[in-house]
């Protein structure tokens, strides 16, 4: 088969592959993903109705407080906790933090969003907390656990500036004193001081757990991220990263790790709860999954090395939790100042981590100097175009060469139409008499394709491009651009999402929204201006590709569209530029002349 026609199937091989993930994406996933959603909430209101109801034959399924007043309630004394970044409080029952907001981030772009929750009471429906304890089965008296009432010693509200202290007597002969502090970002430290009155040695271990009692149904669903149980173990600079999925935790529910340092904990997309021993403190660390009434209760755990405290003597041991927003900045400055394993591993940079993460500074950067995401977006374009430049010169000279040999090529088809042998042997002379490379044309395709997912991973899981604008009704550029063909672009006052049945199709598979369109429009002028295909049905599909693209990409995040518009835009103008130099027929120059005789 001749070369022209192996680098346009590989071309046609990758893109049919790709078309064919999007249209599993789009039509098998989601739709189970949906089903899966609608059966959970299901079996959820079926179990709640089995509890009030008191039908026997199962176990009692638990029975949640909606109102957030009266879960905080329901878990004792409390302690309020203030900060320039979150509030909330933790309780004194087992000194649980358990109720935080982060005060920086809002659920939504409206007006009166409320701010993002990270820890819910355990009485809510999907609680969520961290705990600390100690672990002595041994020990007279007993040792701090979850449901430990300990006593308020110092202090009134947590925040920067003001620890609190509590305290917990055993009653015999054991005080736990316990001081927690938090920075001005999201990092908690949790001080325990152990004194021993006995008269005898004991033997004690220190213990940590977050842990979460149900998981959202829309949790874990997002398969170009990672959320679930994550950790970085090791020793002596070896470390590795765990990552467990919510729904891959249940076929795994049990997995241990033994680490010195290292972190562990859970994570959202955006958010992070993770617990952190003293860097020279040998652990054991797992991740656990139990199955309750009707829900199923994830924790990662963490426990340290025993301790054994002579009498008349203490110890003290001290873990830190960190408890927010997964900013590059703030986990790139603990990582730092505490000593931490990758810790700006937390985010999910993906397999393509060395580009990802770099191209992430490199926007930063640009935000930093134009203050706009959209604009360092342009910037970065640039930048990879800039880098790719001279390949991707020499590939389009190729194609423009290709594009001035195609007569010829259709008349070698011609002239041998039933040799194949022939066809190949002649157009191979053509090739090296005119000095072309039938490949070359494909390079720029395949090294962008690394570039492509590289943007769209670094849009998904930085939390720095959640939330942020460019210019007019573009105000999510890690969203789907929201306008759409079916409201003329806001000009009607209708939302198609409240549709029966096809709304959610209108308002994101074919929702046409304008960003998209320009993608198809300069994918289209891009694909007229490299060489025409040999065979009429390659031709044919190349020519539909655009439209399908338009409306794939439509459901993709802004910042992707803007970067790939405006990467084809530079394409079209560095082809435009050789073709006119080395005067090749060109849809622009066409138009052109078109619209003089007009």
């Amino acid at each position: 088969m001749p070369p022209q026609n192996n680098s346009k199937n590989t071309i046609i091989f990758m893109v049919i592959a790709g078309l064919m993930l999007l249209a599993y994406s789009f039509f098998v996933m989601q739709p189970q993903a949906e089903r899966q959603r609608a059966a959970r909430a299901a079996a959820e209101q079926q179990a709640a109705t089995t509890a009030a109801s008191g039908a026997s034959g199962a176990p009692a399924a638990p029975v949640f407080v909606e109102d957030r007043q009266a879960a905080r309630a329901q878990a004792g004394p409390r302690v309020a906790i203030r900060t320039d970044t979150v509030s909330g409080s933790l309780s004194l029952r087992g000194a649980r933090i358990d109720d935080l907001f982060l005060t920086r981030y809002k659920e939504t772009l409206a007006p009166n969003s409320p701010s993002v929750e990270l820890f819910r009471p355990e009485g809510m429906q999907h609680g969520y907390q961290a705990l600390f304890g100690w672990d002595g089965p041994n020990v007279r008296g007993g040792v701090p656990g979850k449901d430990t009432p300990w006593q308020l010693t110092q202090g009134t509200e947590l925040t920067p500036t003001t620890p609190i202290t509590l305290t917990w007597d055993n009653g015999a002969g054991l005080r736990f004193t316990r001081r927690i502090a938090i920075d001005d970002q999201y990092l908690f430290t949790v001080t325990d001081t152990v004194a021993n009155f006995s008269g005898q040695p004991v033997q004690i271990a220190p213990w940590g757990r977050v842990e979460r009692r149900g998981i959202p149904g829309d949790l874990g669903r997002n398969q170009i991220l990672h959320e679930g149980g994550i950790g970085t173990f090791g020793s002596e600079g070896d470390y590795a990263t765990q990552q467990l999925k919510y729904q891959a935790w249940a076929k795994k529910p049990s997995q241990s790790f033994a680490s010195t340092g290292g972190w562990m904990g859970m994570t959202d997309k955006y958010w992070l709860a993770a617990m952190i021993p003293a860097q020279d403190e040998k652990i054991d660390a797992g991740f656990f999954v139990t199955e309750q009434a009707n829900y199923e209760t994830h924790a990662v755990l963490m426990r340290g090395e025993p301790h054994t405290i002579a009498p008349n003597a203490q110890i003290s041991e001290t873990t830190r939790l960190f408890a927010g927003a997964k900013r590059n900045e703030i986990l790139a400055g603990y990582e730092k100042s505490l000593g931490l394993p990758r810790f700006i591993y937390a985010i999910d940079w993906g397999f393509l981590f060395f580009l990802t993460r770099p191209m992430f500074l490199v926007v930063e950067f640009f935000f930093g100097v134009l203050g706009n995401f959209g604009l360092a977006i342009l910037a970065l374009t640039l930048v990879v175009r800039l880098i790719m430049f001279p390949l991707a010169n020499k590939s389009y000279e190729s194609m423009s060469r290709m594009r001035t040999l195609a007569p010829k090529l259709e008349e070698l088809k011609k002239k041998y139409p039933d040799d194949p042998a022939s066809q190949q042997k002649e157009m191979m002379a053509l090739y090296q008499k005119e000095k072309i490379n039938p490949l070359a044309g494909c390079l720029p395709l395949l090294i962008q394709i690394p570039f492509f997912y590289a943007v769209y991973k670094m849009l998904t899981v930085t939390i720095e491009m959640r939330h942020q604008p460019f210019f007019g009704w573009i105000q999510d550029l890690s969203a789907a651009d929201p306008s759409t063909i079916w409201n003329l672009y806001g000009l009607i006052p209708w939302d198609p999402a409240t549709v029966p049945l096809i709304g959610t199709f209108l308002t994101t598979n074919a929702s046409l929204s304008v960003l998209a369109i320009v993608y198809g429009l300069t994918m289209w002028l891009q694909m007229a201006m490299s060489p025409p295909a040999t065979d009429p049905m390659q031709r044919r599909i190349f020519q539909f590709m655009p439209v399908v693209f338009t409306f794939i990409m439509a459901t993709f995040p802004a910042g992707l569209l803007i970067y790939w518009a405006w990467s084809n835009v530079l394409t079209i103008f560095q082809q435009y530029i050789i073709m006119h130099r080395l005067k090749t027929e060109n849809p622009i120059d066409t138009f052109f002349a078109r619209f003089k005789k007009a």
